[in-house]
């Protein structure tokens, strides 16, 4: 038997419960709970509180632990630091957007605070900003520099406050007295006064001088008093038309501007030949002062928008896209342009070289594929736009045809194609697109054809700077392209506006109401139609009203006729064609034998003085060579020299590692090409018609290996350089030492290297020149043709390498553009178009397209590649206080293009410029602004089909 001390000892936790029977121990606890639990239900707040406190008093750490983290399970914690639960770079990427001010005020908060926004990653930035560099190298326990240098600067700017700054330069709000407010106000108006005067004195001056509805050819002033139209006294005096009723009406159609603007899309043309009625036509000739010459400009051109700027006035000036666009395409903007005319003269200015005319985007014309149907009917058809041989109808092409016997076939295929003359530069000079600037071959005017289309001193100035003006321009068309499209489309009023009062006068407006009405009528009728060419709208208005006024009058305007052969003869009197030794030499070149003598006079011309343009080829081949050499040398002597030195004086810019992988390449390269131009110069000393430089080259291209190595490396280079330059506060302050400086000819290291993959173009050029100075049974002859087949493959190669960066950067930026976007990165994929259109919804489907009323759902921009068609929405977001806009793409689907149908829906009064793309489970309805947006599109759609299914 128990003694009662052990039975005590069992339970001495409990003085009434068993301490080994487990199970009742168990019952009596939840026994326990539940009756404690039915009193907490019945207590009050107040009460539950005080309970909760006195049970939390007597829990030990580990319990209150325990209650904290059965919390955090179960309820979601209202306050939280944030940077203690996000990962660090993204609490850094917050903070970074604080500025000083409150990144200090933030470093008082906490200790993982203050130690957040302390770090250089975040201070870093701001001191750049300023161009505050550090002086030294932070070390890698090195904690709050920038910081630190940030806070040191502000300190020693000087800085006034207001008061302080009014003291010292004033005030810019000063009130003043009534009087010389008064004063003020008066020299305002006068000076306004004065201003208003001279220039309707200017203009009074130059409407004397060239009235506006004077042709803007070379031939207006001599045929001023015959040809310049004028309404007969018969119908003036039928209608009762004022002196200004019948100036306005004659300057709305003769005075419409007779060159296209700078996208070549929206120009505004002549009257189409349906609203002429007569007016200023002859049918039975070609009079020599309405044929223009006309200018065809690619995109591709870099920096076109500078070419556009150098043609001369009296010249058609149309820029097509590059990509985009198809020969059928092109044609139809060269007839747009010409209204109805022909051509004196057309120049092709388009990317190519001496074998080939880059045209458009997978459109190479050489001489293999020049007799394709499609090329061919577009050459023949080019050529139909062009007055004939004998008028002195000529094409130039701004491609250096001339200096290739491959260019020259082409060009005499073209002549026997289509029976016009072609013409192009013979390309010895070396340099971004300097070879028009060059001789030209097969010319026999007096002018050579850079001449007739262009201004030459801004010609020249835009092919020295040409590569420099195209980085600046792409990213100005990118920003501004989207405001430029709105500002024509706002425009149109203006000009009109404007273009009326210069013409008219307002004085004579107001004095003739019946010209104010008519005019104030026009206008009105204009802003309902929405016309796209509105110049000629408002002259068919103003036509129509004058008919209206007698019926029995004629509907035709009667001008002035001239009598062509008369102009011809008065023209050839004053000089403006060609002298008398070109003339009698044009018709030797006719139809019958046009081949027969093109290949003649080529020949004889490219056996002129053989020996003599050989060493001139020569010559240029080793002077553009020293200048390439030096170029390289400044790499040399400008980075590399400096970086090295550095790095033996133990106070390194730029690790060994670094200075190897940027700079090892480029040197053993300009190693390579020292040796090649010593070559040239030891065969130049003793020069003669009989030396050869065709095995020198056969040489250089063994070794191109080391171009290759370089070309491989060349993105890690530069990936080098940029990083480089953000990590290392040295090297960006040694490039800004040294970059586009007088002894870096105004070049940025990242520049300098691009040189030798624009070299290879240059050799090409140089090679394909001097083959063709080089006679047939010369030894030399063999050796180049197979450097040129070696240097030309070669130059596939960086081509090839070329596209694939840039379709590359091309996909990455449209799927960076468009919110949603698959990736669309793949191989041999390309953009071809885009276009923005309208999405259009049928009210009713049981009506036919054409007479079915549509509203419009939301905007689009079809991107169109050459294996799929991007549908994606559109949106415009304006910033406050600005003009400009930003757009916003959201993607909605992708259809393959060989599952794609289109279907054209005709124009009606409820509709126009639509047609419906179909996909295997959605279809849209689409509308262009412009019909010819439309045409264009389909046509590159429907081409960009056949090809795909062709695939």
């Amino acid at each position: 038997m128990k003694s009662p001390e052990m039975e005590s000892s069992h339970t001495r936790f409990s003085a009434w419960t068993p301490f080994k029977n487990k199970s009742l121990n168990r019952q009596l606890f939840q026994e326990r709970v539940a009756l404690i639990s039915h009193w907490f239900d019945l207590w009050t707040s107040k009460q539950r509180q005080e309970f909760l406190c006195t049970i939390f008093s007597r829990c030990t750490k580990s319990q209150l632990r325990f209650v904290q983290d059965w919390f955090s399970e179960r309820t979601q914690v209202a306050k939280v630091d944030f940077s203690t639960v996000l990962p660090r770079f993204i609490s850094l990427y917050i903070f970074s957007f604080l500025n000083p001010k409150d990144l200090c005020v933030a470093a008082q908060v906490s200790w993982p605070w203050k130690f957040l926004t302390e770090q250089d990653c975040i201070w870093m930035p701001k001191c750049i900003k300023f161009g505050w560099f550090l002086p030294y190298t932070p070390t890698e326990n090195e904690y709050g520099a920038w910081k630190h240098h940030y806070i040191a600067c502000v300190s020693n700017l000087d800085w006034l406050t207001p008061r302080e700054a009014t003291a010292v330069y004033g005030t810019l709000n000063e009130p003043k007295t009534d009087d010389e407010e008064l004063q003020e106000r008066q020299r305002e108006r006068c000076l306004r006064k004065i201003i208003w005067d001279k220039i309707a004195l200017r203009k009074k001056e130059l409407f004397k001088v060239r009235p506006p509805w004077v042709s803007g050819t070379c031939c207006s002033r001599l045929l001023k008093s015959k040809c310049q139209p004028r309404l007969s006294q018969t119908v003036r005096a039928q209608m009762g038309l004022h002196e200004a009723q019948e100036k306005l009406l004659l300057a709305s159609l003769e005075a419409l501007p007779k060159r296209s603007n700078v996208s070549g899309r929206h120009s505004y043309p002549l009257l189409s030949k349906k609203n002429w009625h007569g007016a200023y036509r002859d049918d039975n000739s070609n009079s020599y002062a309405l044929q223009p010459h006309f200018i065809l400009i690619s995109s591709r051109i870099p920096a076109y928008e500078m070419v556009v700027e150098s043609v001369k006035a009296d010249v058609i000036s149309v820029v097509y896209e590059h990509s985009g666009i198809t020969l059928e395409g092109l044609l139809y903007l060269i007839e747009k342009a010409l209204a109805g005319r022909k051509a004196q003269s057309m120049g092709l200015f388009s990317d190519g070289n001496s074998r080939e005319i880059n045209l458009l985007q997978g459109c190479k014309i050489g001489i293999k594929n020049l007799l394709k149907p499609e090329v061919r009917d577009f050459w023949e058809k080019l050529g139909s736009y062009v007055a004939t041989e004998e008028e002195g109808g000529h094409i130039d092409l701004f491609v250096p045809l001339g200096a290739s016997e491959a260019g020259t076939e082409v060009l005499a295929q073209l002549s026997q194609l289509t029976g016009t003359f072609f013409t192009a530069p013979t390309g010895i000079a070396t340099g971004s697109y300097q070879h028009i600037l060059s001789d030209w071959l097969g010319a026999l005017w007096e002018r050579p054809p850079p001449a007739i289309y262009f201004s030459e001193a801004k010609l020249r100035m835009w092919s020295r700077v040409t590569d420099f003006l195209e980085d600046t321009l792409t990213a100005v068309r990118k920003q501004l392209r989207p405001l430029f499209q709105e500002l024509r489309k706002s425009i149109s009023g203006r000009m009109i506006g404007q273009f009326m009062s210069d013409t008219v006068g307002l004085t004579n407006i107001v004095n003739n109401q019946e010209v104010a009405r008519a005019l104030a009528e026009g206008l009105v009728e204009l802003s309902k139609a929405d016309s796209d060419n509105p110049l000629e709208f408002l002259s068919c208005f103003l036509l129509k009203e004058c008919n209206k006024k007698n019926k029995d009058s004629e509907a035709n305007v009667i001008l002035t006729k001239c009598d062509p052969k008369a102009t011809f003869n008065l023209l050839m009197k004053g000089g403006d064609v060609t002298e008398d030794g070109a003339q009698d030499a044009t018709p030797a070149l006719g139809t019958n034998d046009l081949d027969l003598e093109v290949l003649l006079e080529l020949e004889r011309k490219l056996q002129l003085d053989s020996a003599e343009k050989r060493s001139r080829v020569v010559g240029e081949l080793v002077q553009s060579e020293r200048n390439y050499v030096q170029t390289l040398g400044i790499v040399r002597d400008i980075y590399v020299k400096p970086l090295n030195a550095a790095l033996s004086s133990n106070r390194a810019i730029l690790s060994a590692a670094n200075v190897q992988i940027i700079f090892a390449d480029i040197l053993r390269v300009l190693h390579l090409n020292r040796q090649f131009l010593d070559n040239l110069r030891d065969r130049l000393q003793d020069w003669g018609p009989a030396h050869c430089v065709g095995e020198i080259f056969l040489k250089f291209g063994s070794q191109l290996n080391t171009y290759t190595n370089f070309f491989n490396n060349y993105p890690v280079i530069l990936k080098t350089i940029e990083k480089c330059r953000e990590v290392t506060p040295a090297f960006r302050a040694f490039l800004r030492r040294h970059d586009k400086t007088v002894a870096t000819q105004m070049l940025s290291l990242p520049e300098l290297l691009l040189h030798p993959a624009q070299r290879f173009e240059e050799y090409l050029h140089l090679l394909y020149a001097l083959r063709l100075h080089t006679p047939a049974e010369h030894v030399d002859r063999v050796d180049l043709t197979a450097a040129i087949d070696q240097l030309r493959k070669y130059q596939g190669y960086i081509d090839q390498m070329k596209h694939s960066v840039h379709l590359e950067g091309q996909l990455s930026d449209i799927q960076r553009a468009i919110r949603g976007c698959p990736t669309i990165s793949e191989a041999n994929r390309y953009l071809i178009r885009v276009q923005d259109v309208a999405q259009l919804h049928r009210c009713d489907e049981e009506i036919s397209f054409s007479l079915s009323l549509y509203e419009h759902v939301r905007d689009l921009s079809l991107f169109l590649f050459n294996d799929v068609l991007l549908v994606s929405g559109r949106a415009e977001a304006y910033t406050p206080f600005q003009r400009t806009s930003k757009t916003t793409y959201q993607f909605i689907a992708s259809v393959a293009l060989h599952s794609l149908l289109v279907e054209d829906i005709p124009d009606s009064k409820y509709v126009r410029n639509a047609f419906i793309l179909q996909g295997p489970k959605r279809e849209w309805i689409c509308a262009t602004e412009l019909e010819d947006d439309k045409f264009l599109w389909l046509s590159v759609l429907q081409n960009a089909i056949r090809s795909s299914m062709d695939r």
